[in-house]
């Protein structure tokens, strides 16, 4: 009997904003894998299914179970929030693949299934932050070291870019975006316009916009479920909308 791997975005976490593709994947398989938290944004949709769940930074046995389940026969829905494809599981099970010599063509199957990511949730609630060219960085320096990170920061703030950050906090990593802050003030206004966002379109979703300048006064607001849009020298607020403005102004009359 022939398995099959799904690595499944799940979006943000409201089932409103999961395709119809990761809804079909996660009916079709026979077990389910995940974070625990993730795990549980579907849980209702996994009722009768084999679930393994998972504590944070077990990211190659939750990998290598995955493969191991599908290999034996299993139809496997590998899930994660968000888009698996952007800082999630699809990178490592790919590795893992190649590394065991997978064909890619008569291999086990495998399949990524986009969701909603943070950029694309958070940017929806928070107005039209992301409307010119922008930047995607994370704070974690778990896997990447901080220098390589300051200059990733360094290069996007030079080149004004709305910069959106993931992973801005945690319980034990605290410094890393005050750190970057101090990097993008060499180049921005403190009047900068900052959007919080934590937990979108969960029931625990609260946001708050701020400036550069204002951002340490929020820290309670950060952590892992936390996305934090920081806008370049054109964004600009109105009401609680954080706008980017695209250009049509310098070609157009919009009033």
């Amino acid at each position: 009997m022939s398995g099959r791997l799904y690595i499944v975005g799940v979006g943000p976490g409201h089932h409103d904003h999961m395709t119809y593709r990761a809804r079909e994947a996660i009916a079709e398989s026979d077990t389910i894998v995940g974070y625990t938290t993730y795990v549980n944004l579907v849980e209702d949709l996994i009722q009768g299914k084999d679930v393994y769940s998972y504590a944070m930074t077990q990211e190659v046995e939750r990998a290598r179970q995955c493969i191991d389940l599908a290999e034996s026969g299993r139809t496997v829905s590998l899930v994660s929030s968000g888009d698996p494809g952007i800082y999630g599981m699809a990178g490592l099970i790919y590795e893992m693949l190649a590394e065991s010599g997978w064909d890619t063509k008569t291999g086990l199957p495998v399949e990524i299934i986009p969701g909603v990511s943070a950029l694309n949730s958070c940017s929806a609630i928070v107005g039209s932050p992301l409307m010119t060219d922008f930047a995607v960085l994370s704070m974690s320096d778990l896997l990447v070291p901080w220098d390589i990170i300051e200059k990733r920061v360094e290069a996007a703030a030079a080149g004004d870019f709305v910069i959106v950050v993931y992973n801005p906090a945690s319980k034990r990593r605290i410094r890393q975006l005050h750190d970057a802050r101090s990097i993008i003030l060499k180049y921005r206004s403190p009047k900068t316009p900052v959007a919080i966002i934590k937990g979108a379109y969960r029931n625990s979703q609260t946001v708050v916009l701020t400036t550069l300048e204002g951002l340490p006064d929020h820290a309670d607001k950060l952590g892992m479920i936390s996305t934090v849009i920081i806008g370049n020298s054109s964004t600009y607020t109105y009401g609680d909308l954080m706008i980017n403005p695209r250009g049509y102004h310098s070609k157009y009359d919009i009033s």
